[in-house]
């Protein structure tokens, strides 16, 4: 594989270089950001939530406590310390203290209660921070509870670790979604890039499968728009070449008539100046025609380009007899030109209107036998220009001249029955008559063979 190929350069970019592994490693790295975020509020809130409850609970036990009598009261404070992990002080009436708890009443707890006020605080003895619930009685003095910051948290410490599981396990999850979606997009992705190359090699008509995915299908359409588009572009330049080529023997035709017979010594000495002439303009034609190959090389045409002017239907018409009266001479047919005395001027591409009067021509000389008459017409009405090739041949049926322009239909048909051309000559006469704006008849000739007539627009 070539160096310088998307598989090479995935190879040393690594998975990581594609859309898939990008997509894979975006997933995870906004999945760590969340789970690190949620574990570190989830500490927080646990914490908090836990500190509170164990402030509420300390509080009712204090509360309960102190409207026990004063004999009950050590032994309950002793029996929750057991149960419920906190410790507990008695203050009496008098301000004496007693109980686990003695060493976290200060003189603020005191005066609290002496002042028959509640009071709940945190308090900081010996490096341990405690929270305090302090109680007054009835009878005076009170009850303190102390409960350790340090006991409440690890009471919350199995709720934590269940919590970083569950983050855990969501990032694991999250992994995985990450994997299956970086592969269901990345997949037909991979696919698309394949169909690219393919039609970059130069396969058409590439099936793109519908996605489910809206963009990367938004993408596949776009391809399959670009293959068609391709199809047809390379379909109009094939036919393009093919006419090209197909109208370059016209005036080959012509130019290697003259030759020969300037070889021969058929030409008359008068007539040397008119056949120099006819050769001239039979080779810039070519030259011509040679222009539109190159612009086709070039990818700058696909069609014939066409050029208006003012055109004179007079010279048009001498023109096409003089090149084609050579060939007609050796073939024994009868070539006529018919113009009215009236100027014929009118607005169009002489090169192309002889161009499609030289397609005719070449499949009226074709079919037509020796000493038959071969017409070559032109004359105007009130909007158009209209051109006829008459041909003493054979002619065609009703069936003929319904398909006659058809690209081959004609070339089928006769093949085998009577000289025939390429099948492109009507085909390419009629979309050169569609470029200029007119139209292209097939009906029967008055000389017994067919009539091509073409009517192109005077302005």
């Amino acid at each position: 594989m070539p160096s310088g190929s998307p598989m090479a350069e995935r190879r040393r970019g690594g998975y990581l270089s594609t859309l898939s592994g990008r997509i894979l490693a975006m997933t995870i790295g906004v999945s760590l950001i969340a789970v690190l975020v949620t574990a570190g509020v989830s500490l927080q809130v646990v914490q908090t939530v836990a500190l509170g409850q164990a402030r509420d609970e300390l509080r009712s036990q204090t509360a309960a406590l102190a409207d026990l009598s004063s004999d009950s009261l050590a032994d309950v404070a002793a029996a929750k310390e057991k149960t419920d992990g906190a410790r507990f002080a008695v203050v009496d009436a008098d301000g004496t203290v007693s109980g686990n708890a003695s060493a976290f009443v200060g003189r603020r707890i005191l005066a609290a209660l002496d002042a028959g006020r509640t009071l709940s605080r945190t308090v900081r003895i010996g490096g341990q921070e405690a929270i305090v619930e302090a109680v007054p009685r009835t009878d005076g003095g009170g009850v303190v509870g102390i409960r350790r910051v340090d006991d409440i948290r690890a009471g919350s410490a199995v709720f934590l670790r269940w919590t970083l599981v569950a983050l855990a396990i969501g990032f694991a999850a999250a992994i995985i979604a990450g994997l299956i979606l970086s592969r269901r997009i990345g997949r037909p992705l991979a696919h698309l890039a394949g169909s690219a190359r393919r039609m970059a090699a130069g396969e058409r008509g590439v099936v793109i499968e519908h996605q489910s995915i809206p963009e990367v299908d938004d993408i596949g359409r776009a391809l399959a728009g670009l293959d068609t588009a391709l199809i047809g572009s390379e379909s109009r330049q094939r036919e393009f070449l093919l006419s090209v080529s197909h109208e370059l023997r016209t005036p080959l035709t012509a130019i290697r008539g003259y030759a020969e017979a300037l070889a021969d010594g058929m030409v008359p000495a008068d007539q040397l100046d008119a056949v120099g002439r006819t050769l001239s303009a039979e080779s810039q034609r070519l030259g011509r025609f040679v222009d539109d190959l190159l612009e086709l090389a070039r990818m700058e045409a696909d069609d014939f380009a066409i050029s208006v002017q003012d055109v004179d239907a007079h010279a048009i018409v001498a023109a096409a007899g003089q090149a084609w009266s050579a060939r007609s001479a050796q073939l024994g047919i009868h070539l006529r030109i018919e113009t009215p005395s009236d100027p014929l001027l009118f607005r169009s591409d002489a090169m192309r209107v002889r161009q499609v009067l030289d397609g005719l021509i070449e499949n009226a000389v074709r079919v037509t036998p020796s000493g038959a008459p071969l017409v070559i017409a032109a004359r105007a009405d009130a909007s158009d220009l209209i051109f006829e090739v008459r041909d003493g041949g054979p002619g065609l049926t009703a069936d003929d001249l319904a398909v006659a322009f058809d690209r081959g239909a004609l070339h089928e048909r006769y093949r085998n029955e009577r000289a025939v051309g390429t099948g492109l000559g009507l085909s390419i006469a009629r979309r050169l008559v569609g470029r200029l704006g007119g139209r292209i008849e097939a009906l029967p000739a008055p000389e017994g063979g067919a009539c091509f007539r073409v009517l192109l627009p005077i302005t």
